[in-house]
């Protein structure tokens, strides 16, 4: 079985949510333009001065979208139903 892996953007300061939910909307962008196969993308907040963006991407992928769209860390993705 092929693995994911989740790509992650922090976003730090008191606009951290609204940017990271901006940013989602950029990434759910490329993966229509890109049709890279996996449609997973969110945005959480950590706490009040720190949020996240992610895109999850089929391990075969992860270093071309790593390469253009350079999160600033990933790991291993597992879905809430595995």
């Amino acid at each position: 079985m092929a693995r994911n892996i989740k790509l992650i953007w922090d976003f730090r300061g008191p606009a951290a949510l609204p940017t990271a939910e901006h940013h989602e909307k950029h990434l759910q962008d490329y993966i229509a333009i890109e049709d890279i196969g996996l449609n997973i993308t969110g945005h959480e907040q950590l706490n009040d001065m720190h949020s996240i963006a992610y895109m999850v991407v089929e391990e075969k992928n992860m270093i071309t979208v790593r390469d253009i769209l350079k999160p600033h860390r990933g790991e291993l993705y597992t879905s809430k139903t595995d």
